[in-house]
């Protein structure tokens, strides 16, 4: 009898694990504007959330990808980000935006995002990107990019970007 109940168990573990997925949840709410007033009840990745009553459009905007920046430093390339910090409603939506300002052969260095993918698009200039596979064979993507072409560096896998003519 003991015997028969073991296999039940496992026959139904086997079938409950085939049934299973696993994925980030849904959000609880449809967003967590950040703020750094500890009177707000919500704490959510590291930010208090703010009453999503007292919510405005400013919470939702930036201004200030449209100025060059400053590119003469050793890498050659300045990166202008905008993330909660800039724009207190992208806190939980698991997005960023940063523009890339590059130096002739300015580099961006290899680096990773470990919770996010990265899609590129070049607006001017000749741009040589590339990334590293981890899993099953550590295979080296590169492309040459050019005004209105778009790229993908997929979630954790390190990746660069380096300009090769102005």
């Amino acid at each position: 009898m003991a015997t028969h109940f073991i296999l039940v168990a496992i026959a139904i573990m086997a079938l409950a694990s085939t049934l299973a997925t696993a994925s980030d949840p849904s959000q609880l709410q449809d967003f967590c504007v950040a703020v750094k007033d500890s009177k707000s009840a919500v704490f959510v990745n590291g930010k208090f959330c703010n009453d999503p009553k007292l919510a405005t459009a400013n919470d939702f905007f930036y201004s200030g990808l449209l100025t060059p920046q400053n590119t003469s430093n050793p890498v050659g390339s300045t990166v202008t980000p905008v993330n909660v910090m800039q724009i207190p409603g992208l806190n939980t939506l698991g997005i960023s935006l940063a523009r890339i300002d590059f130096a002739p052969y300015g580099l961006n260095p290899p680096h990773t995002h470990p919770r996010g993918t990265e899609i590129l698009v070049v607006l001017e200039g000749t741009l040589y990107v590339g990334f590293v596979t981890s899993n099953p064979d550590n295979r080296f993507f590169t492309k040459v990019l050019y005004p209105g072409d778009v790229f993908v560096f997929p979630e954790g896998l390190i990746h660069f970007g380096l300009i090769r003519k102005d």
